[in-house]
């Protein structure tokens, strides 16, 4: 990863109309891709291949994206859009991070299903055993994450009230999945782009500058820290589009126009 950004994001509703459709082809493209039965990965011995389970159905080796998209499951759909309005504007690939952790409930209903009921009768699941894959098929997703979160250039997160709690003067989450990759995204290393550095022109310099249950479960928060990301809004999208069509002799990538705009 080489930069990250706080998208405070307020996504108009003809915008989402416009590039939903082209972002649901980018999303589906990836979740074919993570489709695969459990038999598959059974050993002789009974043991299942943890390894190679996480490479099919979290396949961040074969998933090339620039973007890596973090967003609460409620703005599902705001995501998809922005992946299809970074597709369209710019031929940017994203990297929608519920492609992967929805697949991680229909992963852990395989093993379940297969391992963990408390007799022959198949009616209750057993407590333990749940556990014991659960923790698993999480600790898979999280490295999975991590993994794309490193591959991809640049890290969107989608700052919303579905993702930011909104009481009090420290920002907190209650998914586990949006704080853990904001947590990564301090700790990973930041990778230099291997492309020229981008001149400045004087029309850029002239321009302003990723749930819980619906159960009675326990609210549980985690305090994130931002201060990495780089704050930016939909005002900022539209003078990277104005930037990027005034270079059209394509000279420099369409992310270093948008670094170039978004100094840290």
């Amino acid at each position: 990863m080489h930069r990250g950004f706080n998208f405070k994001l307020n996504f108009k509703s003809y915008m989402l109309d416009e590039y939903f459709d082209m972002g649901e082809k980018i999303y589906e493209n990836t979740r074919k891709i993570t489709k695969h039965a459990l038999d598959k990965y059974i050993s002789p011995d009974g043991s299942i291949d943890g390894s190679k389970m996480q490479e099919d159905w979290f396949p961040q080796n074969i998933i090339n994206a620039d973007v890596f998209i973090s967003h609460s499951h409620k703005d599902k759909n705001n995501a998809i859009a922005l992946a299809g309005w970074l597709y369209e504007k710019f031929k940017l690939q994203s990297f929608i991070d519920s492609c992967i952790w929805s697949f991680s409930d229909n992963l852990l209903k395989e093993i379940d299903n297969k391992y963990c009921w408390t007799d022959d009768k198949h009616e209750t699941y057993n407590y333990a055993k749940r556990n014991y894959s659960t923790s698993h098929v999480h600790l898979m997703l999280s490295t999975a994450l991590n993994k794309m979160m490193d591959k991809t250039e640049c890290l969107f997160f989608m700052n919303t009230i579905n993702s930011i709690t909104p009481k009090g003067l420290i920002e907190q989450t209650e998914s586990p999945w949006i704080y853990s990759e904001i947590t990564m995204s301090q700790l990973i290393k930041k990778n230099l782009t291997g492309r020229e550095e981008l001149v400045k022109s004087e029309l850029i310099k002239s321009m302003s500058e990723r749930a819980l249950l619906e159960a009675k479960m326990p609210s549980i928060k985690y305090t994130l820290g931002l201060s990495h990301l780089k704050e930016i809004d939909e005002i900022s999208l539209l003078y990277w589009v104005t930037a990027y069509l005034f270079d059209n002799e394509n000279r420099y990538h369409p992310l270093d126009i948008f670094y170039n705009q978004n100094p840290k």
